[in-house]
C-alpha cells in the first residue's frame, strides 16, 4: 500500500455510452428516467473519434496526479475493452470500432503513472444477473443463472488482469449481494495471485485494502488507514453538457489540502465526451491543480497525517520523519499565524515553494513550567500563493506535542 498512501492524488476517468446524451450513468435506465432501450441506443452514438490517451495521460501527469482509474465497464455492462466474455463491447457493438482501455495502460506506464481499473460487479444488462431496473427483476432464485453470472465476472477479470496487469482495481455495485453471492474472497484472492502486489478498494464487501468515501468529504478522519475521497469536480460522473456546477480550482486545491491533512487521497473525476475530448473547464482545473501541486510537492507526496487542530488554526500535515510541520494557509492572515503546543526547538521556518525564510518569536513561555510557549510566524505578503500557501516547520526531531492541560506555579 505504500505508493498509494504516498500518492495523495489521483484522476477518476468516467466514460461510457451515458457521453452520447450526457446523462446519468446506467442510473438513468435503473431509475426509470429514461427506458433501458433508449438508454442503450447511446452506443451508436459513441465513437471516440477524437480520444487521445497521449494527451489523457499527459494532462493527469500535468495535475500532479500519480494514479488514474478508468471505467472499464460501468453499471450498464458496457465494456470499454475488447473483452471475448460478452459481446456488449465497444469494440463489437459502437462507432468506435477499438478496443479503449489498451492504449490508455500504456500511456499511464509510460507516464510513470499507476494504473487502476474500475469495474462494476452488478450488471443490469446482464441476462443472467436477477435486477435490470429499480423495479424490474429477471429473477428471484434461480442458482443456475447466478453461478453464470459469476464465472462471467471472473472471466472478465482474468482478462482484465492478464491483459493490463492493472495496479489497483476500483470495484463498484457491491451492495446488490453478499460476499458470499460474490465470492468475493475468491475473486480477491483469484486477483492476488494473479498480482501479489494489487490493491482493492473496499467495495468488495470486506476484502478490500482502502476506504472509499464519495463526495462528502470526511470531517473526522476515517478509521482505515489508508482511504480516498472520491469527487467529481461538478455533481455528475460523466459528461453532462448540462451541469456547469463546476468547482473552482482554489476548492478542489482546498478539498485537496484536507484530505493531505487527514493522511487521505484525493481522487478526482472527470467525465470525457463521446468523441474521447475532454471540456475546457475540466482541462482548466486539472491544469491550475496543477500549477500548485507542482509547486507544493514536499508538503503533498509522502507526507502523513497532521496534527490536532487544537494547535493550529488550519489543516496541517506531517513528512514521512515527523521532522518537517507543513502548515496550510487558505487565507492571507491578518497578522502572524499562531502555532501551539510544539515541545521541539524549531530550527528553521519556511515558505514551501519559493524557499523564503521566514521570522518567528515565542511568547508565554515560562523557565518554571513545561508548557511550550506560543510560536507566531510571520507571514508577509510577498509569499502568499494564490489559492493555499503553504508554510515548513522544520523541527529538531520527530514532533512532541504537549497535550496536557497546562500547570500552575508552584515554586519561583
Amino acid at each position: 500500500m505504500q505508493w498509494f498512501a504516498n500518492a495523495k492524488l489521483g484522476i477518476f476517468i468516467h466514460w461510457g455510452i451515458y457521453s452520447v446524451n450526457g446523462i446519468d450513468e446506467s442510473w438513468s435506465f435503473y431509475n426509470g428516467y429514461i427506458s433501458y432501450d433508449n438508454y442503450m441506443n447511446q452506443i451508436n452514438g459513441f465513437n471516440a473519434k477524437n480520444y487521445n490517451p497521449v494527451e489523457w495521460a499527459k494532462l493527469i501527469k500535468e495535475s500532479g496526479a500519480k494514479y488514474a482509474v478508468l471505467t472499464t465497464k460501468h453499471h450498464d455492462g458496457v465494456a470499454l475493452w475488447d473483452t471475448k466474455c460478452s459481446d456488449l463491447n465497444v469494440v463489437k457493438q459502437s462507432p468506435a470500432k477499438r478496443d479503449l482501455v489498451e492504449p490508455f495502460v500504456k500511456e499511464l506506464r509510460k507516464s510513470n503513472l499507476k494504473v487502476g481499473l474500475y469495474y462494476s460487479l452488478l450488471d443490469w444488462s446482464h441476462p443472467d444477473y436477477p435486477n435490470k431496473t429499480k423495479v424490474e427483476k429477471r429473477y428471484e432464485t434461480d442458482s443456475l443463472k447466478w453461478n453464470r453470472f459469476v464465472d462471467f465476472n471472473f472471466c472478465q477479470l482474468k482478462e482484465l488482469s492478464g491483459r493490463f496487469n492493472p495496479d489497483l482495481y476500483w470495484f463498484d455495485g457491491d451492495w446488490e449481494q453478499s460476499a458470499e453471492n460474490w465470492k468475493a474472497k475468491e475473486l480477491s484472492e483469484m486477483l492476488k495471485t494473479m498480482n501479489q502486489d494489487v490493491i482493492l478498494n473496499s467495495r468488495i464487501q470486506g476484502y478490500g485494502d482502502y476506504a472509499t468515501p464519495e463526495q462528502g468529504m470526511p470531517v473526522t478522519r476515517p478509521e482505515n488507514q489508508f482511504w480516498e475521497l472520491c469527487m467529481t469536480m461538478n455533481d455528475s460522473w460523466g459528461f453532462q453538457q448540462n451541469d456547469k456546477n463546476y468547482k473552482t480550482p482554489n476548492q478542489v486545491i482546498n478539498i485537496l489540502v484536507d484530505c493531505v491533512s487527514k493522511g487521505g487521497n484525493l481522487l478526482l473525476d472527470i467525465g470525457p465526451k463521446a468523441d474521447g475530448t475532454i471540456s475546457a473547464e475540466q482541462v482548466n482545473i486539472l491544469k491550475e491543480l496543477g500549477r500548485w501541486t507542482n509547486k507544493h510537492s514536499e508538503a503533498i507526496y509522502g507526507t502523513r497525517a497532521g496534527i490536532p487542530a487544537e494547535h493550529f488554526y488550519g489543516p496541517t500535515s506531517l513528512n514521512a520523519n515527523g521532522d518537517i510541520l507543513y502548515l496550510y494557509l487558505p487565507y492571507a492572515p491578518k497578522g502572524p499565524v499562531m502555532l501551539k503546543g510544539i515541545k521541539n526547538k524549531i530550527n528553521r521556518i519556511y515558505t514551501v515553494g519559493n524557499g523564503t525564510k521566514l521570522n518567528w518569536e515565542i511568547k508565554m513561555k515560562q523557565y518554571w513550567s513545561s508548557v511550550p510557549g506560543i510560536v507566531y510566524i510571520d507571514i508577509p505578503e510577498s509569499v502568499l500563493d494564490n489559492d493555499v500557501t503553504v508554510i515548513a516547520v522544520l523541527l529538531d526531531g520527530s514532533i512532541d506535542l504537549y497535550r496536557e492541560t497546562g500547570q500552575v506555579l508552584e515554586s519561583n
